[in-house]
């Protein structure tokens, strides 16, 4: 599933095509894609057509276009979803999207697991800790601020607090998008390698500067996939030219054979239906 360097990188990627353009026309051509819309294809068109996008924002794994009428379209990729511009595959297309200079952003959801949902903005209810100040779909209001823009906001410290409040593996609530969101299966292994810190160690374990060390290599590691384009291990992620990211050259613990650092054997263990992987030798439970 795309993570925070994924949708970041099609944000960006979107930005320029589609700030101050008005959406002239849309079309839904599979029905999972606009399920989520309590009056389906009909009224996500209708609530779309002859807005326009004042901006595109994101938090951690949900990308957003901002319209004019403080509402919110909210394009979660799922699985395999892509946002294309102008020319793309045909196969998989579940979407498209005109505007009013002629481009087409198209989505393609080869497994049909993401979706498009219009919806109202509300104040973001976590605007004390981030003091972004921006407007949030109202259906991801619960979604926690992502680490990005927690050091941003230099809340590091309150987050390694929360952290340590919670009564699970460390691991468990990297990945809980109500703690800290954008964190994935990929990302939190490669965190936790860089932190030498074990999956299954508690939570409310940690000391707070093992808590800081974690969340900040964690921001280390997204910077620097954000950089390569995100990672790619299939044809099902890529940015809206089509492009592949190339950070999956980088990882030291996720899918890898041998730890880089030690030369020990990399742990492949089952996680909550993933897979973790870990130096036992530089990350001792």
């Amino acid at each position: 599933m795309p993570e925070l360097p994924e949708v970041e990188t099609v944000r960006a990627g979107l930005r320029p095509h589609v700030v101050g353009r008005r959406v002239t026309a849309a079309e839904v051509f599979h029905p999972r894609t606009s399920r989520n819309q309590l009056g389906g294809a009909a009224e996500l068109v209708g609530r779309l057509v002859g807005r326009t996008i004042v901006e595109v924002q994101r938090r951690g794994k949900f990308l957003w276009l901002e319209l004019d009428d403080d509402q919110s379209t909210v394009v979660h990729l799922g699985m395999s979803g892509q946002l294309r511009i102008g020319e793309s595959p045909t196969v998989h297309r579940r979407a498209t999207i005109t505007l009013d200079d002629g481009t087409d952003i198209h989505f393609l959801d080869q497994r049909t697991f993401g979706y498009i949902r219009v919806c109202d903005s509300e104040p973001d209810p976590f605007s004390s800790i981030v003091n972004a100040g921006r407007p949030l779909p109202s259906v991801i209001k619960h979604i926690a601020p992502d680490l990005l823009e927690v050091m941003a906001a230099d809340a590091l410290p309150q987050l390694a607090g929360t952290l340590r409040t919670k009564k699970s593996e460390i691991k468990r609530v990297l990945l809980n998008q109500n703690v800290v969101s954008g964190i994935g299966n990929i990302y939190a292994d490669e965190m936790l390698w860089r932190a030498q810190l074990h999956p299954r160690r508690a939570a409310d374990g940690l000391s707070q500067a093992e808590a800081e060390q974690l969340l900040a290599a964690g921001a280390d590691v997204l910077k620097e996939s954000l950089a390569a384009g995100g990672t790619s291990f299939d044809a099902l992620y890529v940015n809206v030219n089509g492009e592949s990211g190339y950070f999956g050259r980088a990882l030291h613990a996720y899918g890898q054979k041998f730890c880089s650092r030690c030369g020990g054997e990399i742990t492949a263990e089952k996680f909550m239906n993933r897979r973790s992987f870990y130096c036992a030798a530089c990350q001792p439970l």
